[in-house]
């Protein structure tokens, strides 16, 4: 089995997306990360939530916990503020999540030493046309890793597919 077998799809948003529906992709699918694509559609970042919430979440409640315990609902409102009239780019820099990406021949083992080297929940699965194209193929998760090692290992329950 190769990262193009287990490569499934996954929702994305483009940088030139607004933040806010960025946000809302994450939270009505319950995903463990946003997935973002360039203008060319290539992998620009893979951030996983608590990085999202770490973006919004002022420094000073981060920061101090006895001080975020009682914040209170007023910090809602500035966290809806943060991302108002932000573009996706703009809410999640890449230099501080570049994407973690893999070719669609690279091994199972391959693709969860990049995701444990990274701290990402999912790793891009990607393929260079002839002429130098990147297109996605899907992404791998961590659970989809995971479940293909506990089928490997025989254990009952699991379903490969």
């Amino acid at each position: 089995m190769r990262a193009y077998d287990l490569a499934e799809p996954y929702p994305y948003v483009t940088t030139d997306d607004d933040a806010l529906d960025a946000a809302r992709l994450l939270a009505e699918n319950s995903l463990p990360a946003l997935l973002v694509l360039d203008t060319d559609g290539l992998p620009h970042a893979i951030v996983p939530g608590s990085q999202l919430l770490r973006q919004l979440v002022p420094s000073y409640a981060i920061d101090d916990p006895l001080l975020a315990s009682s914040v209170g609902d007023r910090v809602d409102a500035e966290i809806t503020e943060r991302l108002a009239g932000l573009t996706v780019a703009e809410w999640v820099p890449r230099r501080l999540f570049p994407p973690p990406y893999a070719g669609p021949d690279a091994t199972p083992m391959e693709v969860a030493a990049l995701m444990a080297r990274t701290h990402s929940p999912l790793v891009a699965v990607v393929e260079r046309d002839g002429s130098g194209r990147v297109q996605l193929l899907g992404t791998v998760t961590a659970a989809r890793l995971v479940r293909y090692f506990l089928v490997r290992l025989g254990q009952p329950g699991t379903d490969e597919g």
